[in-house]
């Protein structure tokens, strides 16, 4: 706009002009407003707005204003920051048109129509019975009052059944993504730029206006949001509009961990901020503007929850991660405590955690997080699954789908759309109990297999591969079928204490490099194939090495971890030992059992007998020697193994020089003696290799 062709106005023309040619979206409202303004007598007389701060309660005023102006209606407005929450502030904003001296006095009203508007009128919150009970009922039918607050409507207005016919609420929401993109338009702000402000202010107003400040202003603040980071001014200007007042540190604390759970409940907030009584601070959450109510409990505004989240992580680095690690406590409980799509349904919660980490990449449609659950397919799902393949991979993984869906058809999971069609498929495979003619007709099942072979899985483990992961309309893009792909394997896994390896194959795989090596799934060097023209990749877990729990962990410390560091892109040494191996080590350790530092070398340091015996540590060679002498100690436990037990024990715990004095020690024959070690030893490594092969029994 020429401001020098506006000379001859005033500059609160000008700003007006300026902030009129930027106003966008809200028809619906306006619409509802024209309707009533142009009724002889409106169809309600209060129109009740209401939305967090910055959502652009104000600027939805001055349009209704003007629109009033130019029928001629008189505008009169009462903003609740200017004026103390009495009778008579009110009263006399109000001069005129409504005569306050007295409760028999008539209101005095201009012929025209007639528009009241209470802007911020969550700071008038002590008068709204008056302004219910007794001052709306004093207006004329033909005014019509508009009130913007933070706050819902109270439960008077609500439980009132003749209010509801004269009152219509409205929930201010966010921009839509093409009302976003007409006002950066207005703004001027470069095109390319567009989806990065309205991805970090999710359609906000007030956001936007910010970032879009932000952008004219350049500097760093530009760069945080080319980075897809939200400014440091722009959140601390923020954080005031989503929270007034902060009560106690347990309110700030309560908000806290809102912003970063998924769903809050009372039980989280108990357990988290470690309260007995958590009904207050739920129902002090439940009131906010910013925080809204759903089937399984609270949630903020995406823009809110980035903002304090963010906040929080700036302002106490520490009390962030405290925060973070009760929350996901709380929700680990439940995952141990639930099952079906209860158990789903916590694991969503726990990986939503990880949403806005800078550690851990996250390629998920956060957007569509928690919404659509995996479920078992069923053989009338069959055409569709196979069609699908085919539409993505080609005939040849299309043949190798419907062997498999024949083979293992409980291996297939779908997600569907509201008709009941499939809109994404999974298909994870036991390769342990799969056929050697079905793995060899499968290049994807043969590499994984081949893998495996390394370190052959034990009688019992399982060989588990996602082996088809395709969304309907994005394949293997961020979707609701990839969203819940890791919630399958993550329930699957804590369902299996008998998994040994994980495994995983992704077609195109490198973009998928950094995001699974930070998630300890590191890709498998040497095993791509290539099936129909397309390239793929296998990326697998040991769970021998890092059990689940373990590994949820791992992540966890990762992902809060600043300086974290992503591991070279190769898979971590699989850690068990065949029965060959096992029995090797086990004899080898008796021999060096006065010898730490030989013991340090074992490759028992890296058996899972070990591991289970200690925790938040690797094992040494006192672990070492603990489990020789649990093993011993079972050994001298049955009677009728005394001859063995004293055999190993002149051998190795108490050493006689050679082995032909051990036996005139022990007072009996050298074969006797060879016979009695060569048993008691086995004893000893079946002990072992038992808690190895099915863990420790306490």
């Amino acid at each position: 706009m020429d401001l020098m062709a506006e000379s001859a106005g005033t500059l609160g023309e000008v700003l007006a002009s300026l902030r009129r040619g930027r106003f966008v979206g809200r028809a619906a409202e306006m619409e509802l407003f024209r309707l009533a303004l142009d009724s002889p007598e409106p169809p309600f007389s209060i129109l009740y707005v209401h939305g967090p701060g910055g959502v652009g309660k104000t600027r939805l005023l001055d349009a209704f204003a003007e629109q009033a102006a130019h029928v001629g209606a008189t505008v009169i407005r009462i903003d609740g920051r200017d004026l103390p929450p009495s009778r008579q502030a009110v009263l006399d904003s109000l001069s005129g048109i409504v005569d306050g001296s007295g409760a028999g006095t008539e209101p005095v009203w201009p012929a025209k129509r007639s528009v009241i508007m209470f802007d911020t009128y969550e700071r008038l919150a002590p008068l709204d019975d008056w302004v219910r009970s007794s001052l709306a009922p004093r207006l004329p039918l033909t005014a019509l009052t508009v009130i913007a607050s933070r706050s819902e409507p109270g439960l008077g207005w609500r439980a009132d059944s003749a209010w509801r016919d004269l009152l219509r609420v409205v929930s201010l929401r966010n921009l839509s993504s093409a009302e976003g993109r007409q006002y950066l338009d207005r703004c001027k702000i470069r095109p390319d730029l567009h989806n990065r402000l309205l991805n970090l202010s999710h359609g906000h107003p007030l956001a936007l206006s910010l970032l879009a400040d932000v952008v004219v202003r350049g500097g760093q603040a530009l760069a945080d949001v080319e980075s897809q980071r939200l400014p440091r001014d722009l959140v601390d200007a923020l954080v005031g509009q989503f929270v007034d007042v902060l009560p106690t540190a347990r309110h700030r604390q309560a908000l806290e961990a809102c912003a970063l759970a998924r769903v809050t409940t009372e039980a989280l907030l108990r357990e988290v901020l470690d309260v007995d009584e958590a009904y207050e601070l739920f129902e002090w959450l439940r009131e906010l503007a910013v925080v809204d109510s759903g089937p399984d409990g609270l949630y903020p505004h995406d823009l809110a929850r980035d903002v304090l989240d963010v906040d929080l992580r700036w302002r106490n680095p520490e009390g962030y991660k405290l925060t973070f690690r009760r929350v996901r406590d709380h929700i680990h409980r439940r995952l141990a405590a639930t099952r079906g799509r209860e158990q789903q349904r916590a694991i969503f919660d726990e990986k939503y955690l990880f949403r806005n980490l800078p550690s851990i990449l996250s390629p998920i449609d956060w957007s569509d997080w928690g919404r659509h659950y995996p479920e078992r397919a069923q053989p009338a799902d069959s055409d569709q699954i196979l069609d699908l393949v085919a539409s993505w991979e080609g005939a040849e993984s299309r043949a190798i789908a419907q062997r498999w869906l024949h083979a293992q058809p409980d291996g297939f999971f779908v997600l569907r759309h509201q008709d009941g069609s499939v809109s994404g498929v999974i298909g994870q495979l036991d390769l342990t109990a799969a056929s050697a003619e079905d793995i060899a007709a499968d290049p994807g099942a043969q590499v994984a297999w081949q893998f495996a072979q390394q370190n052959p899985p034990r009688v019992g483990e399982v060989v588990e591969q996602t082996r088809f992961v395709i969304d309907r309309n994005v394949y293997q893009e961020p979707s609701p079928t990839l969203n819940a792909t890791p919630i399958l394997a993550i329930q699957r896994s804590l369902q299996r204490p008998n998994l040994a390896l994980g495994l995983l194959t992704v077609a195109e795989p490198e973009p998928w490099d950094a995001y699974f090596a930070a998630a300890d799934i590191p890709r498998v060097p040497g095993a791509d194939f290539t099936i129909g023209g397309r390239r793929f990749g296998l990326f697998a877990h040991d769970f021998r090495q890092v059990p689940v729990d373990a590994w949820l962990e791992l992540v966890t410390e990762r992902a809060l971890a600043q300086d974290f560091t992503l591991p070279p892109a190769q898979p971590a040494e699989p850690l068990a030992l065949s029965k060959e191996d096992f029995d090797d080590a086990v004899r080898q350790a008796l021999r060096d059992l006065h010898r730490p530092d030989l013991l340090a070398r074992n490759p028992l340091l890296r058996s899972r007998v070990l591991r289970d015996r200690i925790t938040g540590r690797e094992p040494d060679a006192v672990d070492l020697e603990g489990a020789l002498s649990d093993a011993l100690d079972a050994l001298r436990a049955n009677p009728r193994d005394d001859k063995l037990f004293r055999a190993v024990e002149r051998t190795y715990v108490l050493p006689a020089t050679t082995q032909e004095a051990a036996a005139e020690a022990l007072g009996i024959p050298f074969s006797s003696y060879r016979r009695h070690l060569v048993r008691g030893v086995e004893r000893v490594t079946a002990w072992l290799w038992q808690r190895e092969v099915y863990g420790t029994r306490r």
